[in-house]
């Protein structure tokens, strides 16, 4: 039986905060949802909509942007003050909704499954969030597109729609750097030009020795707790994005990959070195449940954790935890 897990809650882990919405205006069945998962950095869920004629708004909070991750064909008809798109989609077809956009409407000629619903907060664009300051001005600045298509925001996409589909140890840190990266793609190509413009470049030296061993501990402390992208570029004294990128140089592989690896190899000790329940080591590792631990646990090593323990555990000396 699966054991839901309750995450703590932190000012920027909100829930999904449109969900009545779209269940009393709109024939949308969801799929998947970010909401017990416990990521920061952006809100998401995966949905499925019937053919209809739907309201369309847009919080004055958040960017959103719907991602069509599976391929539908559909013709699509978007209707607002001053836009009017009619689109065939296919996979990787994105709106973008900035901020203070009016009421309008969408026409959905076919069924469509797999339609990815992001919501962006504006605080990815705030002073220092990137490698130069454009900061605020460019939030304000993002193009009112209508449908388009850009290969990078739809990998972004689909990313995100595989951890909402298959939950990993370090599915949260990924998240927060996809935001990081979505934000930073949002500026780099449909903020205008004279904003993106207005602000100086400024050179961000990269992560040297000091500071990449002082990251490296902090994972390590943190294997059992709390490891986000903000944090660990905090500790870096780097910008979200540019932690992301320096760190990947240094390390030659992601945050979120050195960190799943990490506890994999935390899973694996704490499975051989004690009986703690499997709930407990999958809380501990950041997993929304049991069952999603055990899934990731199988196709990392080929074995379930409770078989790994039974086969393992007895054959090993007992170490300490710290790696």
């Amino acid at each position: 039986m699966e054991a839901r897990l309750e995450q703590p809650a932190a000012a920027d882990r909100r829930p999904w905060p449109y969900h009545d919405f779209w269940g009393k205006h709109g024939p949308v069945n969801v799929l998947l949802t970010s909401m017990d998962r416990g990521w920061s950095g952006l809100s998401a869920q995966l949905c499925s909509v019937s053919k209809a004629v739907i309201p369309w708004t847009t919080p004055q909070s958040d960017i959103r942007m719907c991602v069509d991750v599976r391929g539908n064909k559909s013709f699509i008809a978007r209707r607002a003050p001053g836009i009017e798109s009619r689109i065939v989609v296919r996979r990787g077809t994105a709106w973008l909704s900035p901020p203070g956009l009016q009421e309008g409407s969408v026409d959905i000629a076919e069924d469509m499954s797999g339609m990815l619903h992001i919501y962006l907060p504006v605080s990815h664009f705030s002073p220092g969030s990137f490698d130069n300051d454009i900061g605020g001005s460019a939030i304000g600045a993002l193009r009112y597109e209508t449908a388009f298509e850009d290969p990078l925001l739809a990998e972004i996409g689909c990313a995100i729609a595989s951890e909402l589909q298959n939950e990993t140890s370090a599915g949260s840190l990924l998240i927060g750097t996809l935001a990081s990266s979505l934000a930073a793609r949002l500026v780099q190509k449909y903020a205008t030009a004279s904003s993106a413009q207005s602000c100086p470049r400024r050179t961000v030296q990269g992560l040297d020795r000091r500071r990449l061993l002082r990251v490296l501990d902090y994972i390590e402390a943190n294997l059992e707790g709390d490891l986000s992208i903000e944090r660990m570029a905090a500790i870096a004294c780097l910008s979200r994005f540019h932690f992301a990128r320096s760190f990947r140089q240094a390390v030659g592989q992601s945050p979120h990959r050195y960190v799943s690896a990490k506890r994999l190899e935390r899973a694996k000790a704490l499975l051989m070195h004690g009986d703690r329940p499997l709930v407990d080591i999958a809380l501990a590792l950041s997993f929304s449940s049991q069952a999603n631990f055990a899934r990731a646990f199988r196709e990392a090593t080929g074995l379930a954790p409770g078989q790994y323990r039974r086969k393992l555990g007895s054959r090993q000396p007992v170490k300490s935890l710290t790696y």
